[in-house]
């Protein structure tokens, strides 16, 4: 079992209502740091909602995750300090990013057992939360895009709580390399079929992937 990174900080929040130009639209983007030990179930922590429950939230999104790593890139295009909860994540972690982690692998945080499942697709409320309209599109394409765990066992978590791997799949596909079939090359048949044999790749994705390879055929 090896220690892969650190939960600095687990953030919550319930939706609010926001305005988006001229219409009101519910969000759970404004993610907040908790503190003590939250029960985190197959559907998420307690204390935590979503609003949109078609693009977020379910068992194969139950944990959003952002590396810590990518903060102080953030940091410098925004020209201010990045901090915890701002991707809307539940889970800031340190060191594991999307190129070193991959589908499939299985991680042990505090009580809990979970397991990587798709990246994160940042939607348009995200660019609303920093008033920034075009940052989706750039977390798309430079692959700073966060990712989703399922909780494979409901268990207690803590911010400080270690982060280990407990196991990797050596075929697997890292989440970076998921990014780009997703979202780059997209024609790229071969790395949609590879995606596509993963058992652990989220429902959505693989409905996504399946149609657009049908439509490549």
């Amino acid at each position: 079992m090896q220690q892969i990174g650190t939960l600095i900080a687990l953030n919550v929040s319930k939706p609010v209502k926001i305005m988006h130009g001229s219409k009101e639209i519910e969000t759970g983007i404004f993610k907040e740091p908790k503190q003590g030990r939250v029960y985190l179930s197959k559907l998420g922590l307690d204390g935590d909602g979503q609003a949109d429950m078609v693009h977020h939230g379910g068992e194969d999104k139950a944990v959003c995750v952002y590396s810590e790593q990518h903060f102080a890139y953030w940091a410098e295009q925004w020209g201010k300090p990045v901090q915890p909860g701002a991707f809307g994540e539940n889970f800031t972690v340190s060191r594991m990013t999307e190129d070193t982690l991959h589908i499939g692998d299985v991680l042990k945080v505090g009580g809990a057992l979970l397991q990587v499942s798709q990246p994160r697709q940042p939607c348009f409320k995200l660019g609303l939360k920093h008033e920034l309209p075009a940052l989706p599109a750039a977390i798309q394409d430079n692959g700073y895009t966060g990712f989703y765990l399922r909780v494979l066992e409901e268990g207690e978590v803590e911010a400080g709580d270690p982060v280990f791997l407990i196991d990797q799949d050596q075929s697997a596909v890292s989440l970076q390399e998921a990014n780009r079939v997703m979202h780059l090359d997209k024609k790229d048949v071969e790395g949609i079929r590879s995606l596509l044999r993963l058992t652990a790749l989220s429902a959505s994705w693989q409905d996504t992937l399946a149609s657009r390879l049908a439509k490549l055929s």
